[in-house]
């Protein structure tokens, strides 16, 4: 089959590879569309950690085209979502249900072949079927279920005022998911003024760019002096994460969705507030649940069945698999505005399937 193997930092080459037979427990999927995610772009650029030569890609949907001899409740032919994450079923957190906290897991794509890649062999247990949804919403479900890991678990009321910080794709389905839980007071804050364009169009209440708006006379405006109830930092930026503690009310909720890229050094006051204002600061990694995977695959795989939301106008760029270097060097130097970045391993096959739903 044909892969983009990365070989050292952003370097990939597109080449033939072998790919074994299913295990018994195993299924292959042809893969149709595989997301780009910003964690990929981050870690191949910073301290690889992995083994070299890899295959990269963790959010991907396709075709089953190959199934092991104990696999029994799929079928060849199915459309299905791939789940990346392969908690080891053994240790305390897996015990307790708790799989996003697995000491010893595994992950298609980094620590295991992943799907920028014609193929990829995954455990039948980490494959969910997903009816005739189009190949590009499945392979976003992954991103879906990371929004609502963060959403549930800062378990907003109706009537909360919700700081969004960072629409890039986890944010805006933040959003989506936040105004399925009945939030109707959402800002989004964010310095492209293409993404909170975005985020008015889906219904969001307010924005602020904060390059050119004081965020904390805006902020203090929008909720009548008190703070938000609740900010959930989608960035990843350390001004962002600082920024979550100076908004927020008195017993206000904090979550993190964004990975930290470097320090954070807090301000005395964004220290103070997390005291003084007894907040509740939450993180939230990964988007896994008991049963496994958990309620968030399987709700948003219902809610995207339901057309619910409307997730494929996030895409803002499609590569070949051949052409998977120019996508990451689009991304790493900004060529140009992106949100979320599809590889299609098999091209025009995926597209001509699409056209028949």
């Amino acid at each position: 089959m044909k892969a983009a193997v990365l070989y050292s930092e952003n370097h990939f080459v597109y080449e033939e590879v072998e790919i074994s037979p299913c295990q018994e427990d195993e299924v292959k999927i042809k893969v149709m569309a595989a997301g780009i995610c910003g964690s990929d772009t981050h870690k191949m650029t910073s301290k690889w950690k992995y083994d070299l030569p890899a295959i990269m890609g963790h959010e991907f949907s396709g075709v089953i085209v190959e199934k092991g001899s104990a696999v029994s409740h799929l079928n060849l032919g199915e459309r299905v979502v791939g789940i990346p994450f392969l908690p080891c079923h053994s240790c305390e957190y897996c015990k307790r249900g708790q799989f996003s906290l697995c000491d010893n897991y595994g992950m298609i794509g980094s620590k295991s072949p992943g799907a920028f890649a014609e193929y990829v062999n995954i455990k039948a247990t980490n494959v969910l079927p997903v009816g005739n949804m189009r190949f590009e919403e499945a392979a976003m479900i992954e991103p879906l279920a990371v929004a609502l890991h963060g959403v549930l678990h800062i378990s907003p009321r109706i009537g909360d005022v919700v700081a969004v910080f960072g629409v890039g794709t986890i944010g805006i389905l933040v959003i989506e998911w936040l105004k399925v839980s009945g939030v109707q007071e959402i800002i989004a804050i964010d310095i492209s003024e293409e993404k909170l364009d975005y985020a008015k169009s889906i219904g969001c209440n307010r924005t602020i760019n904060p390059l050119k708006e004081d965020l904390a006379i805006k902020i203090k405006e929008y909720t009548k002096g008190l703070g938000v109830d609740i900010a959930l930092e989608c960035a990843g930026s350390k001004i962002t994460q600082e920024q979550c503690l100076l908004v927020i009310r008195k017993q206000g909720k904090v979550g993190y969705l964004g990975i930290a890229y470097s320090d954070v050094l807090l301000s005395e006051k964004a220290f103070e507030n997390i005291f003084r204002r007894e907040l509740t600061l939450k993180g939230f990694w990964n988007s896994y649940s008991a049963p496994f995977p958990g309620e968030e695959w399987t709700k948003s795989i219902e809610f995207l069945l339901q057309k619910r939301f409307q997730i494929r106008d996030l895409i803002s760029h499609r590569f070949n698999l051949e052409e998977t270097q120019k996508a990451f060097n689009m991304i790493i130097n900004r060529e140009e505005s992106f949100n979320k970045v599809l590889i299609l391993p098999n091209g025009q096959e995926a597209i001509d399937q699409e056209e028949t739903i």
